[in-house]
């Protein structure tokens, strides 16, 4: 079976939900009959393969290079905010229904393939998702008469449309939230008026089905084994799906008064328990010693930054056991010369760097949190730190040392070191330093924060123009163990809960948590340690609005961020200052930005049909 960036034909274009009617009568190469496409085993694989369609690359993937989540959340801050793209126009709080440059923007091309080097505005997650959705149903209703190689592949080929279908309907409940449930194509007479956006539970119950289906089929793999089937669905991913779309459902932004925790506690600990009974298992011990304890500070979380910063390996024996689905294409662009240090030679920009506040969530050494959880700040503007107590490693005129080795991973700090070039360099953040921070919205080349982002950069290939990022971890059994916390402390199984995040931190050899928590303050930790372990890979975005209420908003983490800045004291040592890198609010806490807006159009369209109002609140 080839790649499915190899196989994938335009099929039609992406499909609005209101105008995803007709069933298809045209085979994949757009020449065919569908009564022929179904006389044929290849063309049949084809219309699989073109259900595998826009599934998003992520991370350095949005327009114009950035990490967009990353940098709308409180974990860093763009360059990019002088632009006029998606991150200015959520710094500014200029977007609309119209034109939401979050939900409009793609890296691809106008017929959604990833990576061919153009952004498109005009094909956005709710029409690309619908038409992906429309794909699988359709394949799902013609695969029971396709010819097929053996009955074995029509069976695994049945249960990868189910698992796409969980996989496109949990993308639109993180982006939207309510949606309808189409589980069949829709008749060209369908009766439009009865269409209505269902209760996120009711919708996750599909993808339970869906992955329920997925787990029951045999020929499905565990994982995948070789690299020509990359980005296939495998069973592995069908109960993490389950277990994390559980949790939403049962988050207070979308529970809509009711108590789920327990059955996504379930999924979650039947998620862990078939994972790590079918070879599933964190990466703990760094390969690549070489590059990944090049500098001594590195060393301790060596296995952690090498798991961000290298693709799964394809074997029957893996390498990474931890992964347990990504994307079957690389970041588009080279990590280092965009994410990384912008003003050497041949780098492009810094784009995206670590706000003070991420900093701020990593503890000490010793396991103590820097600051109180349940106050980390006394002031709005987060210049004043609520210290804790009880933390006695802490020095705020020598903050970086005794960290959290996840830490050193994540973020690059003032006097660290890197290789450039073949070079050793220090980054320089402080005034007249080589690396200079600077608060102009024009400049894209320096530090807005003092900090330079780590994770997802290999500390030596900023030196090779053909190394590229990595491809982009949508599922790993780190995140399953914390999404397993969260559930297990919610639904009142602390000691489970403390067990998940204890393996967690043990494979940087971070203290176990306190024993005697009560439920408060194993959520704080919980919710630390997801801030920490998933820095940069997009779960923070998501999490800071599924633990609103739905008439809450994100002011308290996200309308004012800081940055640390480094004062030379003239014998070798400095001082540190916190510093709001602006002082209005940025834009993007409000409680309308709990969701994306429906496109104006389709919501108006839906309302004609329906009624009653299709929008997202506030917009």
């Amino acid at each position: 079976m080839k790649k499915i960036n190899e196989m994938i034909i335009a099929v039609v274009s992406a499909l609005l939900l209101c105008s995803c009617a007709g069933v298809m009568d045209k085979a994949p190469d757009g020449n065919m009959t569908m009564e022929e496409v179904l006389k044929d085993p290849y063309q049949v694989e084809a219309l699989l393969n073109a259900c595998y369609k826009n599934i998003p690359t992520k991370g350095y993937n949005y327009h114009m290079h950035c990490p967009l989540p990353t940098c709308t959340s409180d974990e860093g801050w763009s360059s990019d905010e002088g632009q006029g793209g998606p991150v200015g126009r959520v710094y500014n709080n200029a977007n609309s229904a119209t034109s939401h440059k979050t939900r409009d923007a793609w890296n691809s091309s106008a017929d959604g393939t990833p990576n061919s080097g153009g952004w498109n505005g005009n094909c956005d997650y709710w029409e690309r998702f619908w038409g992906q959705i429309h794909l699988c149903n359709q394949f799902l209703e013609l695969i029971p008469k396709a010819a097929v190689r053996n009955e074995e592949s029509r069976s695994r080929m049945t249960a990868e449309a189910h698992m796409l279908r969980a996989f496109f309907y949990s993308e639109l409940i993180k982006w939207f939230g309510k949606v309808p449930v189409i589980d069949k194509t829709l008749p060209f007479d369908y009766d439009y008026s009865q269409l209505k956006r269902q209760p996120v539970y009711e919708v996750v119950q599909l993808i339970c089905k869906d992955c329920d289906a997925a787990i029951a089929c045999p020929e499905l793999p565990w994982r995948i084994t070789i690299e020509d089937d990359a980005g296939r669905m495998n069973k592995a991913l069908a109960y993490t799906l389950k277990g994390v779309m559980l949790m939403f459902a049962a988050s207070p932004l979308f529970n809509e008064g009711e108590d789920h925790w327990g059955e996504a506690y379930q999924a979650c600990k039947t998620a862990v328990t078939e994972l790590k009974a079918n070879g599933f298992e964190l990466f703990t011990t760094c390969t690549e010693k070489s590059t990944f304890e090049r500098f001594p500070e590195m060393a301790p979380g060596a296995a952690f930054h090498q798991l961000a910063c290298r693709s799964q390996d394809y074997s029957g024996d893996p390498v990474d056991k931890e992964t347990i689905y990504e994307h079957y294409t690389y970041i588009d662009g080279r990590v280092w010369h965009i994410g990384f240090i912008g003003n050497e030679a041949g780098a492009y920009k810094v784009e995206t760097c670590p706000t003070q506040e991420l900093v701020d969530a990593f503890e000490t050494i010793d396991g103590q949190p820097i600051l109180d959880l349940a106050k980390p700040y006394l002031d709005d503007m987060h210049l004043q730190p609520n210290f804790n107590p009880a933390n006695t490693l802490y020095n705020e005129q020598n903050p970086y040392a005794n960290r959290d080795p996840r830490f050193y991973s994540t973020v690059m700090t003032n006097g660290q070191k890197f290789i450039w070039n073949n070079s050793t360099i220090t980054f320089e953040p402080f005034a007249g330093g080589r690396h200079e921070l600077s608060l102009t919205k024009s400049d894209r080349k320096h530090t807005r924060t003092g900090y330079i982002a780590r994770k997802f950069i290999d500390p030596l290939t900023c030196q090779n123009h053909d190394v590229r990022g990595p491809c982009w971890q949508y599922y790993r059994l780190g995140e399953l163990l914390l999404d397993l916390a969260e559930c297990a402390c919610e639904s009142g199984h602390l000691d489970d809960a403390k067990a998940a995040v204890d393996d967690v931190r043990a494979r940087v050899n971070m203290p176990a948590l306190p024993t005697g928590l009560s439920k408060d303050q194993m959520r704080l930790r919980v919710r630390a340690e997801r801030r920490v372990e998933l820095a940069w890979e997009e779960n923070r975005y998501f999490d800071l609005r599924r633990w609103c209420k739905p008439d809450g908003d994100m002011s308290a983490t996200c309308s004012h961020l800081t940055g640390m800045r480094p004062i030379p004291q003239g014998d070798g040592t400095f001082k540190y200052e916190r510093y709001a890198i602006q002082e209005a609010p940025r834009g993007g806490y409000e409680n309308r930005d709990l969701f994306l807006p429906l496109p104006t159009e389709e919501a108006a369209r839906l309302e004609t049909a329906t009624g009653v109002s299709w929008q997202n609140p506030g917009w």
